[in-house]
C-alpha cells in the first residue's frame, strides 16, 4: 500500500476517500448504501468521508428522485479531475503488483478480500 499512499498524499485524499471517488466515478450517482457496499465501508465512516469530500468540492448530494429518505451522491468535475490526475500512476502500481504476483493470484486475492468484506456486514 505504500506506493498508493504516496499517490494519495499528493492528491490530498485518504485511502477511503479515494475508494469512494473511484466508486462514484465508475457507477455514477448513487445512494450511500450502495457506496458503502462497493467501497467496503461502514455507514458511520462513510458519512464522515462524504462530508469531507463534499467540503473539498469533490462530491455533491441531491435529493433522491423517488425516495425522499435518501440522497444521491455524485462525483463533481473537481472529483473527476482528481481521479484523472492520479489514476494512471495508481494503475501502474496495480500493474506492477500483477506482474510480480501474477494475474491469477491478484484476482484470487481481490475475490477473497471482497468475500471477507461481506462477512463484516
Amino acid at each position: 500500500m505504500q506506493p498508493i499512499r504516496s499517490i494519495l498524499a499528493k492528491a490530498e485524499v485518504t485511502e477511503a476517500q479515494w475508494r469512494v471517488l473511484r466508486v462514484l466515478n465508475e457507477i455514477g450517482p448513487t445512494d450511500a448504501t450502495e457506496i458503502a457496499g462497493e467501497a467496503c465501508l461502514l455507514m458511520p465512516s462513510l458519512t464522515r468521508i462524504l462530508q469531507g469530500l463534499e467540503e473539498k468540492g469533490l462530491t455533491s448530494r441531491q435529493p433522491h428522485p423517488s425516495d425522499g429518505r435518501k440522497q444521491l451522491v455524485s462525483i463533481t468535475d473537481a472529483g473527476r479531475a482528481l481521479i484523472d490526475a492520479h489514476v494512471e500512476e495508481a494503475n501502474k502500481v496495480y500493474d506492477a503488483l500483477e506482474r510480480e504476483m501474477g494475474y491469477e493470484k491478484v484476482s484470487t486475492l481481490l475475490d477473497l478480500l471482497n468475500e471477507l468484506s461481506r462477512l463484516d456486514r
